[in-house]
């Protein structure tokens, strides 16, 4: 039986030329996004359920924890392509569990994220490459983005 792990493998990488968005490309975009996040988010709860149940408990026949562990690979296979589909639309996942995304985005010539996590209605907040998450700020001090 393969080993169990929590973690998702790397997407591939996007081909070609980095996608930039503007706030109003992002936003056009995030109705599509949602959905692929919540379905992502969805698949690894349950992956982690799995990881979780195969640990807790590992004196079950045999049989029983190969289809477990078929399970988890079937959702592994899912959560990579919908990552796929993400890197695709040029989106980066910073955290499946949260639904937390970033759209690349250019401000005043430099590189910044615009942010959006999966509890929230629209994209209402950007950061600085090195900041991440906590280092968010209000979309309204981009300017005329």
């Amino acid at each position: 039986m393969p080993p169990a792990t929590s973690q998702i493998r790397k997407g591939p990488e996007p081909r070609g030329e980095k996608k930039y968005f503007t706030l109003a490309e992002a936003r056009r975009a995030l109705p599509l996004v949602k959905r692929i996040a919540h379905e992502l988010q969805a698949a690894q709860k349950e992956r982690i359920a799995l990881h979780d149940q195969m640990n807790a408990h590992r004196e079950r026949p045999m049989a029983e924890l190969e289809a477990l562990a078929a399970q988890f690979e079937k959702l592994t296979d899912r959560t990579e392509r919908l990552l796929a589909e993400l890197t695709h639309i040029g989106v980066l996942l910073q955290d499946p569990s949260t639904a937390l995304l970033d759209f690349p985005a250019l401000h005043e010539g430099r590189e910044v994220m615009l942010c959006w996590k999966g509890d929230e209605e629209t994209i209402t907040h950007w950061h600085e490459l090195q900041e991440g998450f906590a280092g968010r700020k209000p979309v309204e001090l981009l300017g005329g983005q």
